[in-house]
């Protein structure tokens, strides 16, 4: 007979754990041998699953006899239930006493020097690193919604930056809605983003017109550029202010399209560049106003119209536009 395997003292299942099918066939292959079995007939590949049986509580180790005897699950899950509950209030208690152990450091966070405003409710935050701050702080302090509009490309590390808080806000139960132009999904970045914030239920919709940068937390402050290189920022709190900014949002929502973003996704057929020149041709854009539209140089663009053309057999930009009216994706 081999000597008894060391037995560690008794704990507690591990969170989210069971038998796995392993040691209940063993515990059922004991209860069928009238609930024992000696410790010389436990084999090597049988170890992992009597330290799991013994680890629950499922069986008990009778030194006297030199045997494991099978217990009652039925006591077990009492007993674990009891652990548990107990754990769970100890968890409650926690979590009510948890502001309050926090208490200075919340004063001292809400205490920090923000910067001055102007008259109208506005804000004025300058230069990338303190407007990124800034936003990061409201991102922190959101509660229930935020409003985007993104025109153009996202620099991949403002992604990355913007991916952690992001998914941090989703995770809390807060909503994020995005409206972003064509381009902006044209880098891999930007798509591996979107695919992530989606996964926790972020809605983007793409609208193939120009549009201002915004964000909107709670629907108490309003984020704008303030100049043309973004380095500037005005935060607006004046109600007035931000009921029309949000009824801009609302409506350019609205009009926007779920089906360009679930192409972009991988979730629908795809729109290519040339698709989406024929769209805004067949809508009475101009070449120049399409290759603003979608962040394109013109040259680009003319080399599209020119195989749209040898395509449709169009003579004239008016002419490719009426061919391809019944390919246009009313919305």
């Amino acid at each position: 007979m081999t000597a008894e395997p060391a037995v560690a003292p008794h704990q507690a299942v591990p969170e989210g754990e069971e038998p796995d099918e392993a040691a209940r066939q063993l515990y059922l292959a004991i209860i069928a041998e009238g609930g024992r079995i000696p410790f010389a007939d436990i084999t090597d590949t049988e170890r992992t699953a009597l330290r799991q049986l013994l680890d629950i509580g499922l069986l008990m180790a009778n030194r006297m006899d030199r045997c494991y005897t099978a217990v009652s699950p039925r006591s077990v899950s009492d007993r674990l239930g009891s652990e548990l509950r107990s754990e769970a209030t100890r968890l409650l208690v926690r979590a009510e006493n948890l502001p309050g152990a926090l208490d200075g450091l919340t004063r001292a966070y809400d205490a920090m020097p923000r910067p001055s405003g102007r008259a109208g409710g506005a804000v004025y935050v300058e230069g990338h690193v303190h407007i990124r701050q800034r936003i990061s702080q409201l991102v922190s302090d959101c509660r229930s919604e935020v409003l985007t509009a993104q025109p153009g490309h996202r620099p991949a590390d403002t992604l990355q930056i913007a991916l952690a808080q992001d998914v941090q806000l989703l995770q809390r139960g807060c909503s994020l809605r995005t409206i972003y132009q064509p381009v902006a999904f044209a880098e891999p970045p930007a798509i591996a983003y979107a695919e992530e914030v989606t996964r926790h239920g972020s809605q983007i919709r793409v609208l193939d017109e120009p549009f201002q940068r915004l964000i909107v937390f709670d629907r108490s402050v309003a984020v704008i550029s303030a100049n043309d290189d973004n380095s500037t920022a005005a935060f607006i709190s004046d109600p007035a202010s931000l009921a029309f900014l949000i009824g801009g949002f609302e409506r350019d929502w609205a009009r926007a399209d779920t089906a360009e973003a679930a192409a972009a996704l991988g979730h629908g057929p795809a729109r290519t560049i040339p698709d989406r020149v024929g769209r805004l041709l067949a809508r009475g854009l101009t070449q120049r106003a399409v290759a603003t539209r979608l962040g394109l140089s013109e040259r680009t663009v003319a080399g599209h119209i020119s195989r749209l053309r040898d395509r449709y057999g169009a003579q004239t930009l008016f002419q490719l536009g009426w061919l391809m009216r019944g390919d246009r994706d009313d919305r």
